[in-house]
């Protein structure tokens, strides 16, 4: 299959481990052994892939990400988040595509206030590689460096409205996340997760973070729920809640849902609440990529000429050997289908909600910046900050966002095995 996907100078590049993809089911059988020989025997799931593309749109996703920032950043805890999460429910509804929700408590212990100064925080190292890296946000120590953090000041945020809109405090309690599915038609009982978190915070709109991931998913879910596309297997695409205050709503989702997988209920119905997880594709700021910080403290303004897309898995995860061929695989149908921007693959995947999977299934995270290397060296102003408002966005950064839509679209319409289904002729 990665013959046929990635070509045989690249498969080499990835090694003889393939076979163990294709036991474990991540790669489906029917597109890993296609019938005849040579690579033209996967032209027709391509052009399938590339039909199904072209029904997205720049606009569409605009203006989803537009409708997310009329709930300010959807801080979890509070009204604004409750009406998001009612309000993505409705859009993905309108598409075709059947909801549910999970519930969990979110009521953490209070915890003891550190006697340490607050640039030193800003400076912890985060990964969970092993590797020792002490600049900002776990980054290596490279280009010029700017510290981060979380604004927790409402008078930072000049528009009136806005921290009008911001002002509730979030409160502990019951929490709901969305997701919708599009059910497989010949292995119901296998899926593929395809996630976004949808909470911000930082006094802003949240419009990158994770805005741009939120709508990307809920596009993916427009398109792929259409009446006259079929998969295969299942693809479920998931809201989640309670990314920001460290990872809640994707753990809970785990924590209530793992057991669960592969089991028909009722018995011989033919449905599969939790389908078995093939792959978790996670999407967490798709659009700022105008490089480091200059010397003086300011920023380039202009998205940088190497602009990418960053395909991350954890070096350090259970199924890293196979996340990581996932990873290429995406490279691939970045090549194949993406318009604009190409695609890096990196071993660094953290702090997002793919990271309670990764031991589970094979998980990647899709980023503008590499999330150690990049953003938390401070490439991002925007990044928990007021201005992370939709009108801080130029068409390129959109296009940016655009273009990881493209790549994770086709990837996973070669993955879950996609058909477009003619209607039939008019007798």
């Amino acid at each position: 299959m990665l013959d046929v996907m990635l070509g045989k100078e690249k498969r080499r590049r990835l090694g003889p481990g393939i076979a163990t993809i294709l036991m474990l089911g991540v790669v489906p059988a029917a597109i890993a052994q296609p019938s005849g020989a040579g690579p033209t025997a996967a032209d027709p799931q391509d052009a399938t892939a590339r039909k199904l593309l072209t029904r997205l749109d720049l606009e569409k996703y605009k203006a989803t990400i537009k409708g997310l920032t009329q709930f300010g950043d959807r801080r979890q805890g509070t009204e604004r988040n409750r009406k998001a999460v009612d309000w993505i429910e409705a859009q993905l509804q309108s598409y075709g595509c059947p909801t549910e929700r999970l519930r969990y408590v979110y009521d953490p212990p209070a915890r003891p206030t550190p006697a340490r100064p607050a640039e030193e925080k800003a400076f912890e190292p985060t990964l969970k590689s092993g590797e020792v890296r002490l600049g900002p946000g776990g980054s290596r120590y490279r280009g010029i460096q700017k510290q981060t953090g979380v604004n927790t000041d409402a008078n930072a945020q000049p528009d009136a409205k806005l921290r009008e809109l911001n002002a509730e405090p979030a409160t502990n309690g019951p929490r709901e996340e969305v997701y919708c599915t599009k059910v497989g038609t010949t292995h119901p009982n296998e899926m593929y997760i395809v996630g976004a978190h949808m909470d911000g915070h930082g006094w802003g709109e949240a419009a990158n973070d994770d805005g741009s991931g939120t709508a990307l998913v809920m596009e993916l879910a427009r398109i792929f729920s259409l009446p006259d596309v079929q998969t295969e297997r299942s693809i479920r695409f998931v809201l989640w809640n309670n990314e920001e205050t460290g990872l809640n709503g994707a753990r809970a989702y785990v924590e209530q849902r793992a057991g669960l997988q592969g089991k028909e209920d009722p018995p011989g119905s033919g449905r599969y609440p939790e389908p078995k997880w093939l792959a978790m594709f996670q999407h967490d700021m798709m659009m700022w990529d105008h490089g480091m910080p200059r010397a003086d403290g300011t920023w380039n303004p202009e998205q940088r000429p190497e602009a990418d897309i960053n395909v991350e898995f954890q070096s350090t995860a259970l199924r890293a050997e196979e996340a990581m061929k996932l990873a290429f695989l995406f490279r691939d149908a970045n090549e194949k289908f993406a318009t604009d921007y190409p695609a890096a693959v990196g071993p660094h995947m953290t702090n997002t909600d793919s990271t309670p999977f990764m031991d589970f299934v094979p998980a990647l995270s899709l980023r503008e910046n590499e999330r150690g290397m990049h953003t938390g060296a401070g490439w991002n102003p925007t990044w928990h900050q007021p201005i992370d408002v939709y009108a801080t966005f130029s068409d390129k950064d959109f296009r940016l966002g655009f273009n990881a839509m493209q790549t994770t679209g086709g990837a996973v319409a070669l993955l879950a095995g996609t058909k477009i289904v003619e209607p039939p002729a008019p007798k």
